[in-house]
């Protein structure tokens, strides 16, 4: 039996960094309102948005009926997309609106390290390559669509870029574990490994940056000290 859009649950009950727990208390429409979280509020940056599409994805199917919860595809991936295209929206406004204060004010250091990859990818790659392949990186898609506002990106490149980097990461990742739990029986019993490989998976594209970006420094210095 599919689960109803909203699932109720004891709030004392939800862990919000688990995606399962997440989704067995709020069901679909809780996907959306995480992802608006994540991608457009600074103060969403630690919730689990690669995991939560993954595993949201792997529920739709019937080979997950252990876990409780069952998701229905299209539902599913329309409130994914409205959340994750929406939040990166609002994120860009507060950056036109608030500049980079916001940002500022807070004392989260792995945001501020977030802030500094997103400025990086902006650099190397420009402005449309950086918006999409920040969606894969987490904490950096929290924090580069206030950025892009902040640095005056032009509105329409910037809806352009955003709409096509968030059709791809939340239909992918979606599919994804639609896919898997279709082809598997009893998907549910590695949920945890799955999920633990996905999160991993994205931290990848985070921690090449940070090996190129001090293989740099390490030669700037080296450089200046011959």
């Amino acid at each position: 039996m599919s689960a109803p859009l909203f699932a109720t649950a004891s709030p004392l009950a939800v862990n919000v960094l688990d995606a399962q727990s997440l989704l067995a208390a709020f069901g679909v429409l809780g996907v959306g309102i995480v992802l608006f979280a994540e991608t457009g509020l600074l103060v969403g940056f630690f919730l689990p948005g690669d995991s939560l599409l993954f595993t949201a994805g792997l529920l739709c199917t019937g080979s997950s009926a252990a876990t409780g919860v069952h998701l229905s595809l299209a539902p599913l991936l329309l409130a994914a997309v409205a959340g994750t295209l929406a939040g990166s929206q609002c994120g860009y406004l507060i950056g036109r609106k608030a500049g980079g204060t916001l940002l500022a004010r807070s004392r989260s250091a792995r945001l501020h390290e977030g802030a500094q990859r997103a400025e990086a990818l902006l650099e190397r790659y420009g402005v449309g390559k950086a918006i999409v392949l920040a969606r894969f990186v987490p904490v950096v898609r929290t924090v580069l669509n206030p950025i892009a506002g902040a640095l005056g990106v032009p509105a329409r490149s910037f809806t352009v870029w955003q709409v096509t980097g968030g059709l791809l990461w939340t239909v992918g990742l979606t599919l994804g574990g639609y896919a898997l739990g279709s082809s598997i029986p009893n998907v549910d019993r590695y949920l945890l490994p799955i999920v633990a490989l996905i999160v991993a998976v994205s931290l990848l594209p985070l921690a090449a940056e940070l090996y190129r970006s001090r293989r740099a420094a390490a030669a700037q210095k080296n450089g200046a000290g011959g």
